[in-house]
């Protein structure tokens, strides 16, 4: 039986013409799944369906979504996180990552390392699913050798505003967009380097970070999340949000914040 389903150009161009048109034929579709991105159960048959494909190194996977919830979409992702999605189809606190705050190459271990943490943010009357980014320590421009911390500088220059109060949301970045996969947070993407249409991870969880329900809710609701990024020292691990919001517009306060909203990508 014909599926509802959606495969975008993109997703066609990968599985090829064939594969594609037996999905939509019903062939290798299934009828019912799991949404993998609000986790609910949808039903190809019956809801229009969106066909997401994430793509590593060696690993192609394929997963399903309410096209309510996500468009069709290729998504790359690193083979090792593909591998622990690959482990969970069968089968917020903080992570520290490697920082890339150029979009090039990680910073060495050594200077810093980026902690991300998720929380909700109210704005006005709106409730917002918001990252909260900051390094454990001073980041220096790629190629200096001087002990400043460019952290934010360098991302106002990809596109990321000052944020001197949180009373409005920042406006959308474009290129890029935080993975949500199975429910977990996965990574915040940036635009592909030389060119190519294929985002790349700037920040990416050693393991897939659990989000509260309520921050999922409001950011499939949304289909937007609010990133935050500090200096170094100027959040701090905070255990409730409210904490998390007092030093958000202290950190506004003294021009140690910047921010950007970013869509909802992935499953």
């Amino acid at each position: 039986m014909p599926r509802l389903l959606d495969v975008s150009n993109d997703v066609r161009a990968e599985i090829g013409d064939e594969e594609a048109d037996r999905l939509m034929a019903g062939d290798n579709a299934p009828g019912s799944y799991d949404c993998t991105s609000c986790r609910t159960p949808g039903d190809s048959q019956q809801q229009p369906t969106s066909t997401v494909l994430f793509v590593g190194d060696e690993t192609a996977v394929l997963a399903f979504a309410h096209a309510a919830c996500l468009p069709s979409q290729v998504v790359q992702v690193a083979e090792d996180q593909l591998q622990g999605a690959v482990q969970s189809i069968s089968g917020g606190g903080q992570d520290p990552a490697p920082a890339q705050p150029d979009g090039g190459t990680p910073a060495a271990p050594s200077q810093a390392v980026l902690g991300v943490t998720s929380g909700l943010v109210l704005i006005g009357d709106t409730t917002h699913p918001a990252l909260v980014v900051e390094p454990t320590g001073p980041i220096a421009r790629p190629g200096t050798t001087t002990d400043g911390d460019d952290f934010l500088p360098l991302l106002i220059e990809q596109g990321f505003m000052p944020a001197t109060a949180l009373s409005a949301a920042p406006s959308v970045l474009g290129g890029w967009s935080v993975l949500l996969a199975m429910g977990q947070l996965h990574a915040i993407l940036q635009p592909g380097t030389g060119g190519s249409p294929a985002q790349v991870a700037w920040w990416q969880a050693h393991q897939p970070l659990l989000v509260t329900e309520g921050w999922r809710t409001a950011a499939n609701k949304t289909q937007t999340v609010l990133v935050f990024a500090a200096s170094a020292g100027s959040i701090g691990h905070q255990p409730r949000e409210d904490l998390l919001r007092q030093a958000l517009d202290k950190a506004a306060a003294t021009g140690r914040l910047v921010a950007a909203a970013m869509p909802l990508a992935g499953t």
